[in-house]
C-alpha cells in the first residue's frame, strides 16, 4: 500500500505538468494586443472600449459597425488600428451615387489579350474601412453581404476570395438622416459588434487639445507604427478558437438568446448567428485578458455590442423611448448568471 501511495504521489506532479503544458500560451497574443493599444493611444484619447472591441473583433474574425456623431474619432480609430497592423488597408467613402462595381471591381477589356480582365476594387484589402456606410443605396450595400459572410466576391460567375485576414470596419452617423439608407437586417446581422461611441468627457477633451497642440505639424500617420504582421493574426485567430468554455456558459448564452425571442418588448429576436458571435467574442475578450478560458464576465461584456443591432424593439417601446441596450440589460438581470 505504501509503495502504491508513493507511486500515486509521484504521478500527481507529472499529471499537473502535462495539464499545465497543454494550456494555451497567450503571451504572444497579449504582447500584440498591448502593443497595438499602445500605438493607438498615442493619438486617441479615451474611447478605450471602442479600441478594445475593435481588437476583439479582429481576433474573433468579425466585422464592426461603429456609430457616433461626427468628430468622435470613429474613422480615426479605425485607421489607426489598421495602421498598427502590417496589412493592406483600404478605405471606401460611401455616397448615394456609389455603384457595386465601384466597391467590388469590374471586368476591363484588355486589347492586347483580346479578353476581359477583372480589375479589383478597393474592398480587396485586409482591413477595409467603409465610411458612412448608410449613405450608399441598397444595391451597393447588398454587394457587401457576400463579401462579409463568405469572404469572397462573385463577378460574372467567377468567385474572387479575399486574402486573410479580412475585416470590415464600417461607420455611420445616427443623427443626419437626409440622403441615407437604413441598413437591412440581413446586413446588420453580419457585423459582430455595433459600437456606439459617446462624446469624450471634459477632461478627455482637454487632453485631446493638449496632445494635438504639442504635436504641431506632425502627421498622425507617422506617429503610429505597425507592430503586428497580418499573417500572424490568422494564427492568433486559430489559437483563440481553441479556448475553453464550460457547458454551463454555453447554456447561459442559449438562454440569453432565447429570451430575446420571447420578450414582450422585442418584435424580432436574435438569430443563432448571435449565439455564435457571443461565444467567439467572449473567447477573444478572455484571450486579451490573458486567460485560456471564458468567464461569465466575458459574456456579459460582449452581450450588448453583439445584440444591440440584432434585435428590433416593439413599436410601442420605441415610441416610449426605450433603447435596445435597456432591454438587453433587463433580460440579463432576469437570468441566473453561472458561477
Amino acid at each position: 500500500m505504501e509503495e502504491q501511495y508513493q507511486d500515486q504521489q509521484q504521478e500527481q506532479p507529472q499529471l499537473e505538468d502535462q495539464l499545465f503544458e497543454s494550456r494555451t500560451d497567450l503571451s504572444e497574443l497579449n504582447g500584440a494586443v498591448m502593443a497595438i493599444r499602445s500605438e493607438v493611444q498615442k493619438i486617441i484619447v479615451g474611447q478605450d472600449d471602442m479600441v478594445k472591441l475593435i481588437l476583439a473583433a479582429l481576433l474573433a474574425d468579425g466585422h464592426v459597425l461603429i456609430e457616433g456623431v461626427p468628430g468622435v474619432a470613429k474613422t480615426l480609430a479605425a485607421k489607426l488600428v489598421a495602421r498598427s497592423v502590417d496589412a493592406r488597408f483600404a478605405r471606401v467613402q460611401f455616397t448615394p451615387d456609389l455603384m457595386p462595381s465601384d466597391v467590388i471591381g469590374t471586368p476591363v477589356f484588355n486589347p492586347r489579350e483580346a479578353s476581359f480582365e477583372f480589375k479589383r476594387g478597393p474592398v480587396f484589402g485586409n482591413i477595409v474601412l467603409v465610411d458612412e456606410i448608410n449613405r450608399a443605396p441598397a444595391k451597393t450595400q447588398a454587394a457587401l453581404l457576400e463579401i462579409m459572410e463568405e469572404r469572397q466576391a462573385t463577378v460574372d460567375g467567377r468567385s474572387y476570395p479575399m486574402e486573410a485576414p479580412f475585416m470590415v470596419l464600417a461607420t455611420q452617423n445616427p443623427v443626419e438622416q437626409e440622403g441615407t439608407y437604413r441598413l437591412p437586417e440581413a446586413q446588420l446581422d453580419r457585423f459582430l459588434f455595433k459600437i456606439v461611441v459617446p462624446y469624450p468627457t471634459e477632461q478627455e477633451e482637454l487632453s485631446i487639445l493638449t496632445r494635438f497642440h504639442h504635436m504641431g505639424n506632425t502627421v498622425v500617420d507617422d506617429v503610429v507604427k505597425p507592430v503586428l504582421h497580418g499573417s500572424k493574426i490568422v494564427a492568433l485567430r486559430k489559437q483563440i478558437k481553441e479556448l475553453l468554455i464550460e457547458e454551463k456558459l454555453l447554456i447561459f448564452i442559449a438562454k440569453l438568446i432565447h429570451q430575446t425571442r420571447n420578450h414582450k418588448s422585442i418584435y424580432l429576436g436574435a438569430s443563432p448567428r448571435a449565439s455564435l458571435a457571443i461565444m467567439n467574442a467572449s473567447k477573444a475578450i478572455a484571450a486579451m485578458a490573458g486567460r485560456d478560458f471564458v468567464t461569465p464576465e466575458d459574456i456579459l461584456e460582449v452581450a450588448v455590442p453583439v445584440l444591440r443591432h440584432r434585435i428590433i424593439l416593439a413599436p410601442d417601446k420605441e415610441m416610449e423611448g426605450v433603447t435596445e441596450e435597456e432591454v438587453i440589460r433587463q433580460i440579463i438581470n432576469g437570468l441566473d448568471i453561472p458561477r
